[in-house]
């Protein structure tokens, strides 16, 4: 036989946060003993009247928790909702023999649920992802005394403090002091606007030009060995050396040396060769 408080039921529908946080209030805090009692009858029976109550009576606890999170912009009805899923986990997870009471445990399950929130909507972008980087973003925002940059000296202490890298207090610093921004301009903003899509677009990597572009090479690479297929050898081999190597291409001295002729020889070789090259390329193109 359960040895549970009766607690009014559940809330009543409330009609703004105002009201929300009057009818929370109002619900009675718990004896030690009653609190015991409650958790050992959801542990052992699994009655879920129980685990109702316990919630119930701590739901001001996530008011107050929630409370202290209202810097980052984000709705406190939200911050409570999260809240009181991590109120939630807590009392499932709590063991009554442990001589802990149920408020200095789930505080700790309130933060997470609500800091989990904050990091996936406070930016479009996720702004912290590793533990170091969680620990930096609650904690720079009340260690800095005000809107200015933080100081070397500054950087120092709190990477010590918090005991992180100087360079991840930095960056940490930067991402909170950026903000989202719209990638096309909305629909009432002035027509002077210059929005990210005008500078982050390019016009030639649009799906037709990068085919047409994609069609012209594969022509043009057709037509130069066509083309170079019509030279004869010591030509060929004088524009392949000269022209078509990436990186240690011949010298004319070297080709006059190879095929025993002057360097001079070698150029007008090569002009020749070229200007077959340039009519044989204009007949494939």
């Amino acid at each position: 036989m359960s040895t549970a408080l009766s607690l009014p039921t559940p809330l009543p529908s409330v009609a703004s946060i105002d009201s929300y946080i009057q009818a929370v209030n109002r619900f009675p805090l718990l004896t030690q003993e009653s609190e015991t009692a409650l958790a050992r009858d959801f542990r052992d029976t699994g009655n879920v009247d129980a685990a109702r109550q316990l919630v119930l009576s701590h739901l001001r606890l996530v008011v107050a928790v929630a409370r202290g999170y209202l810097g980052y912009g984000l709705p406190q009805a939200d911050l409570i909702q999260e809240g009181n899923i991590g109120l939630m986990k807590a009392v499932k997870r709590f063991d009554p023999e442990r001589g802990v009471r149920l408020v200095s445990f789930a505080v700790h399950w309130i933060r997470a649920e609500i800091h989990e929130y904050i990091l996936r909507n406070w930016r479009i972008v996720k702004i912290a992802t590793t533990k170091a980087q969680r620990k930096l973003f609650f904690n720079l925002r009340s260690m800095k005394s005000g809107l200015n940059t933080l100081t070397p000296d500054e950087v120092d202490a709190m990477a010590h403090q918090l005991r992180v890298k100087p360079e991840e207090v930095v960056e940490m610093e930067t991402r909170l002091g950026g903000g989202d921004i719209s990638l096309e301009p909305s629909a009432d903003d002035d027509e002077d606007t210059y929005s990210p899509i005008a500078y982050l677009s390019n016009p030639d990597d649009e799906p037709g030009l990068l085919l047409e572009h994609a069609e012209v090479e594969r022509v043009r690479s057709e037509g130069l060995a066509e083309a170079l297929d019509k030279l004869d050898a010591r030509s060929r081999r004088i524009i392949e050396s000269r022209w078509l190597k990436e990186d240690d291409t011949a010298t004319l001295h070297e080709l006059a040396t190879e095929f025993g002729v002057s360097a001079e020889r070698i150029r007008q070789i090569e002009v020749q060769a070229m200007k077959k090259l340039r009519l044989a390329m204009a007949d494939a193109v």
